[in-house]
């Protein structure tokens, strides 16, 4: 048996049906490891907790910490991080999307050096055309605005090397985009690749509105180039307004006879100008509203209950 210590955290948010299924796969894999398995319940209110109970009534080395209330994927995953006493620690979700037969293979890349191993999706084949889509669009717009390139097609099912989680677990702001501060790290990464199945009971919890919002804190939480593009759009706007006053003047000037008057320009300016300084605004209000969260110093989740911790 190996004498590292490997973690596994899996948050888990109204997942009553996955959780034994997903034990069952995962514990035949684990048993050649020194292991601990740590469920961090994000405020569920179906049977996802005792199901877990029943779990750590008989094998000590599952653990579960509960929220009073749901806190966020991101913040499940960040306590689970503080908790993990592995040299290596893997994230994976419990809907079954996340295969446990590759576990083997992150930690073989692990061993020869990495410190960061990414299990990378071939395909989506059970994702909507919308989901695959906005997905794509996401990585490629982070990617050109932000300096701090993230892999695509990744998500959070990854290995981290203990040095890289002792690095997480420093660093001080509140809202935390966990792909992107892996990413920024530099650390040494590797890919293990596979297809992505489809959810083994329940719905998902990513609505498109929660997907909005994740893409939002990650672009902002990276980049400060929205902003830059803010003033880009004044001033084109200012530019075109400029343009569009010297084009009147002359024409009232030098060709009365062209001069007609109506709305449909004016209306067409106002709401071109209208949109922008809207655009703008609601830019500005993204980052306004993280300096406001890190101004709060609230912290990230609020523990109910440990078992085994």
């Amino acid at each position: 048996m190996p004498h590292f210590l490997l973690s596994l955290i899996i948050p888990v948010y109204n997942e009553e049906k996955n959780i034994h299924p997903l034990v069952k796969d995962l514990l035949p894999l684990l048993e050649n490891y020194k292991y601990e398995l740590i469920f961090v319940n994000d405020g569920s209110v179906d049977g996802t907790v005792q199901n877990i109970k029943d779990i750590t009534s008989h094998n000590p080395n599952v653990k579960l910490v509960s929220f009073n209330r749901n806190f966020g994927h991101q913040n499940a995953l960040s306590c689970g991080y503080q908790l993990a006493k592995g040299d290596c620690v893997i994230t994976l979700d419990a809907d079954g999307q996340d295969p446990p037969q590759i576990i083997p293979e992150m930690i073989q890349k692990w061993t020869e050096g990495a410190k960061v191993v990414y299990a990378k999706r071939i395909k989506r084949v059970n994702d909507s055309f919308f989901k695959k889509s906005t997905a794509y669009l996401f990585y490629r717009f982070m990617n050109i605005l932000s300096d701090t390139i993230i892999p695509e097609n990744v998500g959070d099912y990854r290995l981290l090397d203990k040095e890289v989680v002792t690095f997480l677990n420093q660093l001080p702001e509140q809202s935390r985009f966990l792909r992107g501060l892996v990413a920024w790290g530099g650390y040494p990464a590797e890919f293990v690749y596979f297809h992505r199945g489809e959810r083994k009971a329940g719905t998902t919890h990513y609505t498109v509105p929660k997907m909005i919002n994740f893409a939002l804190d990650g672009i902002t939480a990276f980049s400060e180039k929205p902003l830059r593009l803010a003033s880009y759009l004044g001033f084109l706007t200012a530019t075109l307004g400029f343009i569009g006053v010297i084009y009147a003047l002359l024409t009232r000037f030098f060709f009365p006879g062209y001069w007609v008057t109506g709305w449909t320009a004016l209306f067409t300016g106002i709401m071109f100008l209208g949109g922008v300084q809207l655009i703008s605004i609601g830019i500005i209000g993204e980052y306004i509203a993280k300096i406001y969260k890190e101004v709060q110093k609230r912290p990230p989740f609020i523990i109910k209950e440990k078992i085994n911790i």
